[in-house]
């Protein structure tokens, strides 16, 4: 019999998971064993915690209660966005691989997991809400959709924005991705459709197999692409590489008229490096979903600037992507199963 652990939380119930698990092809019967982290928390509670673990990682948050003592006889673990710690990593001896289905990694400790050659998969829930809010962020940083409406709420009628010598249509703008995992090939896919040429650096990804997907993409180096792009827009995950990988030099390659989007994670970008770009009018704006700390102080100075637009971390939010995540993370761990191979098993 193959046991499963569950976790779930305030967002995903260990009800939903274990129905999922249970749907699991795993040659044999299923035992899930099922916690909950922070299930009662209101919202802004459970969102300090997200908040501390994504600052913090798995170590800084609390743990399930008495999950520690049955790590030893899980095969499988499924978790949305509950802490999987190198504590718990290093109490499973018999733990094949572990299914996650949230936004970012920041929850699992997956040092420890390499270590001990645990695999892991990585769902992303709300990959499409984000693919078509970056589209939007772009949209509304080029033609000034959101400066229009603020000003038009206001009592003004403007009708000339700091980017006026740049605007343009988005098909005569190239798009250029920084990252092509799920996220980023599900915005080539929209771009594509558009008709926007799309250039993007990403030195993991398998090109001959991109091309197999009908994706069309010219590939370059990182600082190729930010002095090429027209729109450069962020889809890495945070690790010690890409921790303030967005920085001065880089920022510093972009034309005058080119725009930063990021929906990605807020420390792949350098602020400091981006809030001089933008104060001194070296790039004609920015759009982020991301902030550093959030919510943002009133006194940021980002605030102060009149080429940048900023939404609340809104970019995932969509009434399906949540519910629908441990189905979706099952589905995948099935293809997995059968064929051995996935895109969304990451490389530790």
């Amino acid at each position: 019999m193959k046991k499963v652990i569950v976790i779930g939380d305030r967002l995903v119930s260990s009800q939903t998971l274990t129905e999922a698990a249970h749907g699991l092809n795993l040659g044999g019967e299923i035992q899930v064993i099922p916690f909950d982290w922070h299930k009662d928390l209101t919202k802004d509670e459970f969102q300090k915690e997200i908040t501390q673990i994504e600052k913090g990682g798995p170590e800084t948050v609390e743990l399930p209660e008495g999950v520690l003592d049955v790590m030893n006889e899980a095969d499988y673990l499924l978790t949305h966005i509950a802490p999987v710690s190198k504590a718990m990593i290093e109490k499973a001896d018999k733990l094949k691989l572990i299914g996650t289905c949230r936004g970012g990694l920041e929850h699992i400790a997956t040092d420890a997991l390499a270590q001990k050659g645990i695999k892991l998969v990585h769902v992303i829930r709300n990959a499409e809400p984000v693919a078509d809010f970056t589209l939007g962020l772009i949209y509304a940083e080029t033609r000034n959709i959101a400066r229009g409406h603020r000003d038009v709420m206001a009592g003004k009628w403007t009708k000339a924005f700091p980017n006026d010598p740049y605007k343009t249509t988005l098909a005569n703008l190239k798009v250029g991705l920084i990252g092509l995992g799920y996220i980023g090939k599900l915005v080539v896919k929209r771009l594509n459709a558009l008709g926007v040429e799309v250039i993007a650096y990403d030195p993991y990804v398998d090109k001959e197999k991109i091309a197999k997907e009908g994706l069309k993409i010219e590939f370059m180096g990182l600082k190729e692409v930010f002095s090429s792009a027209d729109v450069i827009s962020l889809h890495m995950r945070v690790t010690p590489e890409t921790t303030n990988m967005i920085s001065h030099e880089l920022l510093g390659l972009m034309k005058p008229s080119a725009y930063l989007i990021n929906t990605a994670r807020p420390a792949v970008l350098d602020k400091e490096a981006l809030l001089l770009a933008l104060q001194e009018k070296r790039i004609a704006g920015a759009a982020l979903d991301v902030i550093w700390n959030e919510p943002i102080a009133q006194d940021d100075p980002l605030l102060q600037l009149d080429n940048i637009t900023i939404t609340p971390h809104i970019a995932g939010d969509t009434i399906d992507a949540i519910p629908r995540s441990p189905y979706l993370l099952k589905d995948v761990l099935n293809a997995y199963f059968e064929t051995g191979m996935s895109d969304m098993l990451i490389n530790l």
